[in-house]
């Protein structure tokens, strides 16, 4: 793997949560085991770093990229222009999780968003969100089952169809297709003119964008973390967005 100095430092955002009257941030070790296996650091980014712009500064100064991870908790519906509330709400997560995609497009860090990331990330640049699909005509449940085990959750579910040219298609060597897994019930129902659309799912439903005009800002509906190392996909993934982060760590160095 290296000296452990030449790895770069990736941001992971973390998410609340209330654990018997204490409010806890986590972050899912499966996230941290995908970015070791593929050759990053992880290193935690808890909400309080946008309580001011020194903070978070001193947090991002390191960093060689940002993920954003899945969460069980979904965006506030008044951030892409809707009305009411979620159960599963994480203000903090919003806040940061926003502000972290602005600075990735400033200064073209490498970004790669997972599930509710990617909903951040077209929230953030203007797009809008189907609260959920399976109420939406002419789209499957893409939820999964929660009496099944997590194995069988997390199981492949459907089809991603690539789309040609584009930064997935490139990870993937050039595959037309792979099946992945399906754990969401919010999806993109419209996308803001920076993202292009990189694979959808056999109904239509898009299933990852990247952003056009950045070296590698990549965000994907489902799980690739999820036991990374045994999906060629998600090694790929992984993969693409460590070396990405490596480069533009060596670019700052220089």
């Amino acid at each position: 793997m290296g000296n452990i100095f030449n790895k770069p430092l990736i941001g992971v955002v973390m998410c609340q949560k209330d654990f018997g009257g204490h409010p806890t941030q986590t972050v899912q070790n499966k996230y941290l085991d995908a970015v070791l296996a593929a050759g990053g650091v992880p290193l935690a980014l808890p909400h309080h770093l946008i309580s001011s712009d020194d903070l978070l500064e001193s947090a991002m100064a390191p960093l060689a990229g940002i993920l954003l991870t899945g969460s069980t908790s979904n965006i506030e519906p008044h951030h892409y222009g809707e009305t009411g509330t979620e159960t599963d709400a994480d203000a903090g997560r919003d806040r940061l999780a926003f502000t972290l995609i602005q600075k990735a497009i400033t200064r073209r860090l490498p970004l790669l968003a997972i599930c509710r990331g990617l909903q951040e990330l077209v929230v953030a640049t203007g797009g809008t969100l189907h609260r959920q699909v399976q109420s939406v005509a002419g789209f499957q449940d893409h939820r999964e089952d929660k009496h099944l085990s997590l194995a069988e959750q997390y199981a492949p579910a459907h089809e991603a169809i690539v789309e040609p040219g584009g930064l997935l298609s490139e990870l993937v060597d050039g595959a037309t297709k792979f099946r992945v897994n399906s754990l969401h019930q919010q999806g993109i129902r419209s996308l803001g003119s920076v993202l292009r659309i990189e694979a959808r799912a056999s109904d239509g439903l898009i299933e990852a964008v990247s952003l056009k005009q950045h070296p590698f800002a990549l965000a994907v509906q489902w799980h690739p973390e999820w036991q990374s190392e045994a999906s060629l996909s998600s090694r790929q993934i992984f993969a693409g967005f460590v070396y990405a982060c490596l480069q533009h760590h060596q670019e700052i160095r220089r």
